[in-house]
């Protein structure tokens, strides 16, 4: 953030013409620089680079008048006492300070801060020669056109403003009445640019198009907050402004009803406290959004606080802002945000294909235990078996699923609402068909296997174990995608998923054919490994079409209790 503009009464200084300044009235503005500020200057030696410190807006403009004005920040403050400081008012929008100067003793009044705030408590105005002029309605007119000029451009616009204390007034003890908020010259105003980083612009628009529905909420004037959404993509240029882009002290005194009808519609909040962050956080989840607040500044963490998701930054973010968020931004990036949308989409829907994997294992593995203790008094799939089944599933299967990275694919799903079935309609459809088929499958061999091969019950009951793990093998590649039919898209880079899948197989054939007395099973032949093989590569042409059959958005379990409700009406 940098100065780049700079007004002296109606007038436009240019970088260069500020030795034509006034040196009274230059003198005034580094008072009201160097004394009315929380940042500081300081330089090690007179060979070393000056160092800034402070917040941007502070580094800013010191930087300005060190750099521009060649203020010399130690002698100004040396020069004079602080008698009372009145601190930066997010709800004011401005700081000030009372000062004694040394050489005579004189008090003096500095305020700075919003430049329409300031403008307000103004009743003359400085020129370039040093003269004060009076500022009447029409004169304050013009100088809130040029304030929105600059605001227009994209500037944020602080005023600098001074009043001498008259000597009988110096009387009075209490300082506070001393710093007068009424009847000041305007010293003159500055633009700073803030300039969007490099990326914000998309970052923006990747998570528009992931269905986020982004607000900027500053504190800002609303011409100043108007031109940066819209250099970031926040406001379309074409876009509909009436109702998109309010002040706080407009959101604040609307009902709460018309707060809940118009809250989705507002784009850009300007002029705004932390109260109407915080009111804005409060209603959006009311309405059953799920909120993410992004923020630096202590004033922004009632609001992270309250947020489902609070986002500070780590470089500029107060220790407090960052105690209050559940995720550090380290770079400071808005950028940040889009990667961390996408990978909590990856992670959501790594969960539900896992989900989604096990339950066809374990629905299977029920109903075909069960079915055959109840008709022939004992059970396929031995404990050990079983054991054996949960491992690979459980633990491989998860490691296998759960490390697939995140793919532009997600961004294209609209976001999951906070009451939204963790397992959904699509889960369902992808499941039932395979643990249908598996079951099946497996009954058939239970019940007609014998007669089928003319093998015995231990050769049987190896062919039922051998295809039910052989079918988790692949339908591991099905769980993969939950919508695309294409399951092998992308399977290349995740290296984890295929060395797993060979694991798998190694450790199944070993389990088999040598672990003959701990797995309870007894060697195949060629000829039963293909058919075991052939019965389970059939789960690839199931899930593909499966993936045809539509689904409805609704989740189904809700008209279970739709109909619930209509009966017990």
């Amino acid at each position: 953030m940098k100065v780049t503009k700079f007004w002296l009464g109606k007038e436009s200084v240019e970088e260069e013409a500020y030795s034509s300044i006034s040196p009274y009235v230059l003198e005034l503005i580094q008072e009201g620089v160097a004394l009315n500020t929380t940042g500081s200057v300081y330089r090690p030696s007179l060979d070393s680079e000056i160092e800034i410190s402070g917040s941007p807006t502070e580094k800013a403009i010191l930087s300005w008048a060190v750099h521009g004005s060649k203020m010399d920040m130690e002698k100004v403050v040396k020069s004079c006492s602080i008698l009372h400081v009145e601190a930066f008012n997010s709800k004011k929008k401005q700081s000030g300070v009372l000062v004694k100067r040394k050489s005579d003793n004189s008090i003096h009044v500095h305020w700075k801060g919003a430049a329409e705030m300031i403008l307000a408590m103004c009743t003359s105005y400085y020129n370039a020669s040093g003269l004060v002029k009076d500022m009447d309605d029409n004169e304050k007119m013009k100088f809130e056109q040029i304030i929105q000029g600059m605001a227009a451009s994209s500037l944020r616009c602080i005023a600098f403003a001074h009043k001498e204390v008259p000597a009988e007034e110096q009387l009075d003890v209490d300082l506070k009445v001393l710093l007068k908020e009424d009847g000041l010259t305007l010293l003159g105003l500055v633009g700073l640019k803030d300039p969007c980083r490099v990326g914000v612009k998309k970052a923006v628009e990747d998570c528009q198009y992931a269905g986020v529905n982004i607000k900027m909420i500053t504190g800002d004037n609303v011409f100043t907050a108007k031109a940066i959404a819209t250099e970031c993509g926040i406001l379309r240029p074409h876009q509909d402004m009436l109702g998109a882009v309010i002040e706080g002290v407009e959101f604040r005194n609307y009902t709460p009803e018309e707060r809940m009808e118009k809250v989705d519609k507002i784009c850009v909040m300007a002029r705004s406290s932390p109260f109407d962050k915080l009111l804005m956080v409060q209603c959006l989840k009311q309405k059953g959004h799920v909120v993410a607040v992004t923020g630096d500044g202590t004033n922004d963490a009632p609001a992270l606080k309250e947020a489902d998701i609070g986002l500070s930054m780590g470089i500029q973010g107060t220790e407090v802002a960052k105690e209050s968020s559940d995720i550090v931004i380290m770079d400071d990036n808005f950028a940040s945000v889009a990667t961390v949308l996408m990978w909590g989409r990856c992670v959501y829907n790594n969960i539900q294909k896992f989900i989604q994997f096990q339950l066809t294992v374990n629905v299977a593995a029920l109903v075909i235990n069960f079915v055959a203790a109840i008709s022939a008094g004992q059970v396929p799939l031995t404990a050990v078996q079983l054991l054996w089944v949960n491992l690979i599933m459980d633990t491989l299967g998860a490691l296998a699923l759960a490390t697939e990275k995140p793919t532009k694919e997600l961004m294209e799903k609209p976001p999951v609402g906070r009451t939204a079935p963790l397992i959904t309609n699509i889960m369902w459809r992808n499941l039932l068909p395979q643990a249908l088929y598996q079951i099946t499958v497996l009954l058939i061999l239970q019940f007609r296997g014998k007669a089928i091969f003319g093998v015995d019950d231990k050769v049987k009951d190896t062919l039922i174990f051998n295809t039910f793990v052989l079918c988790q093998v692949f339908n591991e590649f099905n769980a993969r995608k939950l919508e695309k039919k294409n399951v092998f898209k992308g399977i290349h880079t995740n290296k984890l998923f295929m060395g797993i899948i060979a694991v798998t197989v190694v450790l199944q054939v070993v389990m088999v054919e040598v672990l003959k007395k701990f797995a309870d099973t007894e060697r195949l032949n060629w000829g039963q490994w293909g058919v075991c093989i052939g019965i389970a590569v059939i789960s690839w042409p199931i899930g593909w079409l499966v993936k045809s059959i539509p689904v409805p958005e609704k989740p189904i379990f809700s008209y279970l209790k739709m109909k619930k409700n209509k009966h017990s009406v």
